[in-house]
Protein backbone atom coordinates (compact mmCIF):
# COMPACT_ATOMS: atom_id res chain seq x y z
CA UNK A 1 0.00 0.00 0.00
CA UNK A 2 1.37 3.46 -0.86
CA UNK A 3 2.03 5.50 2.25
CA UNK A 4 -0.49 8.18 1.31
CA UNK A 5 -3.15 5.95 -0.20
CA UNK A 6 -6.61 7.55 0.14
CA UNK A 7 -9.26 5.41 1.78
CA UNK A 8 -12.44 5.67 -0.31
CA UNK A 9 -15.86 5.04 1.30
CA UNK A 10 -16.87 1.39 1.43
CA UNK A 11 -20.48 1.68 2.62
CA UNK A 12 -21.72 5.05 1.29
CA UNK A 13 -25.04 4.47 -0.41
CA UNK A 14 -25.71 1.45 1.80
CA UNK A 15 -25.19 2.29 5.48
CA UNK A 16 -25.72 5.99 4.85
CA UNK A 17 -26.68 8.22 1.93
CA UNK A 18 -24.16 8.38 -0.89
CA UNK A 19 -24.32 12.05 -1.86
CA UNK A 20 -23.60 15.16 0.15
CA UNK A 21 -27.05 16.79 0.23
CA UNK A 22 -28.90 13.58 1.04
CA UNK A 23 -26.35 12.66 3.70
CA UNK A 24 -26.60 16.02 5.45
CA UNK A 25 -30.39 15.67 5.51
CA UNK A 26 -30.10 12.11 6.81
CA UNK A 27 -27.83 13.19 9.67
CA UNK A 28 -30.12 16.11 10.52
CA UNK A 29 -32.99 13.64 10.72
CA UNK A 30 -30.94 11.47 13.10
CA UNK A 31 -30.50 14.41 15.48
CA UNK A 32 -34.21 15.28 15.32
CA UNK A 33 -35.49 11.70 15.49
CA UNK A 34 -37.61 10.68 18.53
CA UNK A 35 -34.87 8.19 19.46
CA UNK A 36 -32.19 10.86 18.99
CA UNK A 37 -31.47 13.98 21.03
CA UNK A 38 -34.28 16.00 19.44
CA UNK A 39 -32.16 19.00 18.47
CA UNK A 40 -29.45 19.96 16.03
CA UNK A 41 -25.85 20.51 17.20
CA UNK A 42 -25.86 24.27 16.77
CA UNK A 43 -23.89 25.67 19.72
CA UNK A 44 -22.18 28.98 18.85
CA UNK A 45 -20.48 29.14 22.27
CA UNK A 46 -18.39 26.07 23.01
CA UNK A 47 -17.87 24.78 26.55
CA UNK A 48 -14.45 23.69 27.85
CA UNK A 49 -13.58 20.10 26.98
CA UNK A 50 -14.55 17.35 29.41
CA UNK A 51 -15.09 14.48 26.96
CA UNK A 52 -12.40 11.83 26.69
CA UNK A 53 -14.42 9.05 25.07
CA UNK A 54 -17.62 8.15 23.28
CA UNK A 55 -19.51 4.94 22.67
CA UNK A 56 -21.28 5.16 19.32
CA UNK A 57 -23.00 2.43 17.28
CA UNK A 58 -22.14 1.59 13.68
CA UNK A 59 -25.09 0.06 11.85
CA UNK A 60 -26.98 1.72 9.02
CA UNK A 61 -28.08 5.20 10.00
CA UNK A 62 -31.74 4.16 9.85
CA UNK A 63 -31.08 2.12 12.99
CA UNK A 64 -27.95 3.46 14.70
CA UNK A 65 -28.01 7.09 13.59
CA UNK A 66 -30.40 8.46 16.26
CA UNK A 67 -28.53 7.03 19.27
CA UNK A 68 -25.20 8.00 17.69
CA UNK A 69 -26.49 11.56 17.35
CA UNK A 70 -26.97 11.69 21.12
CA UNK A 71 -23.23 11.20 21.63
CA UNK A 72 -22.25 13.64 18.89
CA UNK A 73 -24.55 16.33 20.28
CA UNK A 74 -22.55 16.22 23.52
CA UNK A 75 -19.32 16.41 21.53
CA UNK A 76 -20.61 19.44 19.61
CA UNK A 77 -21.23 21.34 22.87
CA UNK A 78 -17.50 21.48 23.63
CA UNK A 79 -14.38 22.87 22.05
CA UNK A 80 -13.14 20.35 19.48
CA UNK A 81 -10.34 17.91 20.26
CA UNK A 82 -7.08 18.03 18.36
CA UNK A 83 -7.46 14.45 17.15
CA UNK A 84 -9.95 11.59 17.27
CA UNK A 85 -8.98 7.94 17.66
CA UNK A 86 -11.70 5.65 16.30
CA UNK A 87 -11.57 2.13 17.68
CA UNK A 88 -13.57 -0.03 15.31
CA UNK A 89 -14.41 -3.69 15.13
CA UNK A 90 -12.98 -6.28 12.76
CA UNK A 91 -16.04 -7.73 11.06
CA UNK A 92 -13.78 -9.27 8.43
CA UNK A 93 -10.85 -11.66 8.60
CA UNK A 94 -8.24 -9.45 6.93
CA UNK A 95 -5.39 -7.95 8.90
CA UNK A 96 -3.85 -8.39 12.36
CA UNK A 97 -5.83 -8.14 15.59
CA UNK A 98 -4.93 -4.48 16.19
CA UNK A 99 -4.69 -2.88 12.77
CA UNK A 100 -3.79 0.81 12.55
CA UNK A 101 -4.45 2.65 9.31
CA UNK A 102 -1.19 4.10 8.02
CA UNK A 103 -2.34 5.55 4.70
CA UNK A 104 -3.77 8.88 3.69
CA UNK A 105 -7.07 10.71 4.25
CA UNK A 106 -10.44 9.00 4.59
CA UNK A 107 -13.10 10.19 2.16
CA UNK A 108 -16.87 10.38 2.64
CA UNK A 109 -19.53 12.21 0.61
CA UNK A 110 -18.87 15.18 2.94
CA UNK A 111 -15.18 15.43 1.98
CA UNK A 112 -11.82 14.29 3.30
CA UNK A 113 -10.71 13.70 6.88
CA UNK A 114 -6.96 13.76 7.48
CA UNK A 115 -5.11 11.25 9.64
CA UNK A 116 -2.86 12.04 12.60
CA UNK A 117 0.54 10.61 11.75
CA UNK A 118 2.11 11.62 15.06
CA UNK A 119 -0.32 9.41 16.97
CA UNK A 120 -0.02 6.59 14.45
CA UNK A 121 3.75 6.61 14.89
CA UNK A 122 3.43 6.70 18.68
CA UNK A 123 1.07 3.71 18.63
CA UNK A 124 2.99 1.49 16.23
CA UNK A 125 6.66 2.23 16.87
CA UNK A 126 8.34 -0.45 19.00
CA UNK A 127 4.97 -2.05 19.72
CA UNK A 128 4.02 -5.72 19.61
CA UNK A 129 0.36 -4.72 19.96
CA UNK A 130 -0.56 -2.23 17.24
CA UNK A 131 0.51 -2.91 13.65
CA UNK A 132 0.31 -0.77 10.55
CA UNK A 133 -2.14 -2.44 8.20
CA UNK A 134 -4.59 -1.37 5.51
CA UNK A 135 -6.30 -4.65 4.67
CA UNK A 136 -8.50 -4.62 7.78
CA UNK A 137 -9.85 -1.18 6.88
CA UNK A 138 -10.78 -1.15 3.21
CA UNK A 139 -14.11 -2.96 3.48
CA UNK A 140 -14.82 -2.24 7.16
CA UNK A 141 -17.73 -0.02 8.17
CA UNK A 142 -17.22 0.37 11.94
CA UNK A 143 -14.86 3.33 11.72
CA UNK A 144 -16.23 4.79 8.50
CA UNK A 145 -19.76 5.44 9.73
CA UNK A 146 -18.44 7.71 12.51
CA UNK A 147 -16.77 10.10 10.09
CA UNK A 148 -19.85 11.81 8.57
CA UNK A 149 -21.04 12.71 12.08
CA UNK A 150 -17.66 14.29 12.84
CA UNK A 151 -17.77 16.16 9.54
CA UNK A 152 -21.34 17.28 10.17
CA UNK A 153 -20.56 18.89 13.53
CA UNK A 154 -17.15 20.31 12.57
CA UNK A 155 -17.58 21.10 8.87
CA UNK A 156 -14.31 21.48 7.01
CA UNK A 157 -12.41 21.62 10.33
CA UNK A 158 -12.90 18.02 11.44
CA UNK A 159 -9.92 16.93 13.57
CA UNK A 160 -7.53 14.36 12.10
CA UNK A 161 -8.35 10.76 12.95
CA UNK A 162 -6.54 7.55 13.79
CA UNK A 163 -8.63 4.54 12.67
CA UNK A 164 -7.87 1.30 14.52
CA UNK A 165 -9.58 -2.00 13.70
CA UNK A 166 -9.95 -4.21 16.80
CA UNK A 167 -10.00 -7.97 16.54
CA UNK A 168 -8.22 -8.76 19.82
CA UNK A 169 -10.06 -11.09 22.18
CA UNK A 170 -7.58 -11.80 24.99
CA UNK A 171 -8.21 -9.79 28.14
CA UNK A 172 -4.54 -8.92 28.73
CA UNK A 173 -4.07 -7.77 25.14
CA UNK A 174 -7.18 -5.59 25.22
CA UNK A 175 -6.27 -3.90 28.50
CA UNK A 176 -2.63 -3.44 27.51
CA UNK A 177 -3.71 -1.87 24.25
CA UNK A 178 -5.78 0.66 26.16
CA UNK A 179 -2.78 1.51 28.31
CA UNK A 180 -0.59 1.86 25.23
CA UNK A 181 -3.17 4.12 23.61
CA UNK A 182 -3.28 6.33 26.69
CA UNK A 183 0.52 6.68 26.68
CA UNK A 184 0.40 7.73 23.02
CA UNK A 185 -2.14 10.45 23.85
CA UNK A 186 -0.57 11.99 26.96
CA UNK A 187 -0.31 15.73 26.54
CA UNK A 188 -2.72 15.81 23.62
CA UNK A 189 -6.32 16.99 23.46
CA UNK A 190 -7.76 13.73 22.14
CA UNK A 191 -11.10 11.96 21.92
CA UNK A 192 -11.45 8.18 21.71
CA UNK A 193 -14.54 6.73 20.02
CA UNK A 194 -15.46 3.10 20.64
CA UNK A 195 -17.59 2.04 17.67
CA UNK A 196 -19.84 -0.84 18.72
CA UNK A 197 -23.29 -2.34 18.51
CA UNK A 198 -24.68 -4.41 21.37
CA UNK A 199 -26.72 -7.62 21.33
CA UNK A 200 -27.34 -9.13 17.90
CA UNK A 201 -30.50 -10.98 16.83
CA UNK A 202 -31.97 -11.61 20.25
CA UNK A 203 -35.63 -11.15 21.28
CA UNK A 204 -36.07 -7.57 22.45
CA UNK A 205 -36.57 -8.48 26.12
CA UNK A 206 -33.41 -10.61 26.12
CA UNK A 207 -31.41 -7.88 24.37
CA UNK A 208 -32.58 -5.31 26.91
CA UNK A 209 -31.52 -7.51 29.82
CA UNK A 210 -28.12 -8.45 28.42
CA UNK A 211 -27.30 -4.99 27.12
CA UNK A 212 -28.12 -3.43 30.48
CA UNK A 213 -25.40 -5.59 32.03
CA UNK A 214 -22.85 -4.24 29.56
CA UNK A 215 -24.05 -0.65 29.91
CA UNK A 216 -23.79 -0.86 33.70
CA UNK A 217 -20.10 -1.78 33.36
CA UNK A 218 -19.50 1.06 30.90
CA UNK A 219 -21.20 3.47 33.28
CA UNK A 220 -18.92 2.22 36.06
CA UNK A 221 -15.80 2.70 33.86
CA UNK A 222 -15.13 -0.99 34.47
CA UNK A 223 -13.25 -2.39 31.46
CA UNK A 224 -12.47 -5.77 33.03
CA UNK A 225 -16.03 -6.09 34.28
CA UNK A 226 -17.34 -5.37 30.79
CA UNK A 227 -15.21 -8.15 29.31
CA UNK A 228 -16.39 -10.53 32.03
CA UNK A 229 -20.13 -9.90 31.60
CA UNK A 230 -19.81 -10.15 27.81
CA UNK A 231 -18.17 -13.55 28.26
CA UNK A 232 -20.30 -14.84 31.13
CA UNK A 233 -23.65 -13.82 29.59
CA UNK A 234 -22.70 -14.42 25.96
CA UNK A 235 -23.51 -10.88 24.92
CA UNK A 236 -22.98 -10.58 21.17
CA UNK A 237 -21.50 -7.08 21.48
CA UNK A 238 -19.24 -6.79 18.45
CA UNK A 239 -17.08 -3.95 19.79
CA UNK A 240 -16.50 -5.20 23.33
CA UNK A 241 -12.71 -5.13 22.87
CA UNK A 242 -12.73 -1.61 21.43
CA UNK A 243 -15.00 -0.41 24.23
CA UNK A 244 -12.90 -1.99 26.98
CA UNK A 245 -9.73 -0.51 25.48
CA UNK A 246 -11.38 2.91 25.29
CA UNK A 247 -12.46 2.70 28.95
CA UNK A 248 -8.95 1.65 29.98
CA UNK A 249 -7.32 4.50 28.06
CA UNK A 250 -9.80 7.08 29.32
CA UNK A 251 -9.24 6.08 32.95
CA UNK A 252 -5.48 6.36 32.43
CA UNK A 253 -6.08 9.85 31.01
CA UNK A 254 -8.14 10.99 33.99
CA UNK A 255 -11.73 9.94 33.32
CA UNK A 256 -13.93 10.19 36.38
CA UNK A 257 -17.44 9.42 35.14
CA UNK A 258 -19.51 7.97 32.34
CA UNK A 259 -23.07 8.62 31.25
CA UNK A 260 -25.36 6.44 29.15
CA UNK A 261 -27.19 8.86 26.87
CA UNK A 262 -29.59 6.54 25.12
CA UNK A 263 -30.41 2.99 24.12
CA UNK A 264 -32.65 1.61 21.40
CA UNK A 265 -32.92 -1.42 19.15
CA UNK A 266 -33.71 -2.20 15.56
CA UNK A 267 -37.03 -3.48 16.89
CA UNK A 268 -37.95 0.07 17.90
CA UNK A 269 -37.56 1.13 14.26
CA UNK A 270 -39.13 -1.91 12.58
CA UNK A 271 -41.79 -2.45 15.27
CA UNK A 272 -40.69 -6.07 15.45
CA UNK A 273 -39.35 -7.31 18.80
CA UNK A 274 -38.67 -10.88 17.68
CA UNK A 275 -35.02 -10.45 16.67
CA UNK A 276 -33.23 -7.17 17.33
CA UNK A 277 -29.83 -5.50 17.46
CA UNK A 278 -29.08 -3.11 20.33
CA UNK A 279 -27.53 0.36 19.96
CA UNK A 280 -26.33 2.70 22.70
CA UNK A 281 -24.62 6.05 23.10
CA UNK A 282 -22.40 6.96 26.03
CA UNK A 283 -19.86 9.61 26.97
CA UNK A 284 -16.78 9.37 29.20
CA UNK A 285 -15.76 12.56 30.99
CA UNK A 286 -13.03 13.99 33.15
CA UNK A 287 -13.63 16.43 35.98
CA UNK A 288 -16.45 16.71 38.49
Amino acid sequence: MPLFDVRRPAVAGRFYEGNQLALRKEIEDCFLHPLGPGQLPDFPVKQPRTLLGLVSPHAGYMFSGPPAARAYLELAREKPPDLVVILGTKHRSEGPDLSVWGGGPWVTPLGEVQVDRRCIEALTSDSHLFQLDASAHYGEHAEEVQLPFLQFIYGDHAPPVVPVSYGADKVDTILQSGQRLASALIGRSALIIASTDLSHYEPQAVAHRKDRLALDRIEALDAEGLLQVVRDHRISMCGYAATAAMLTACKELGATRAEILGYSTSGDILNDPSSVVGYAAAVIRKGS
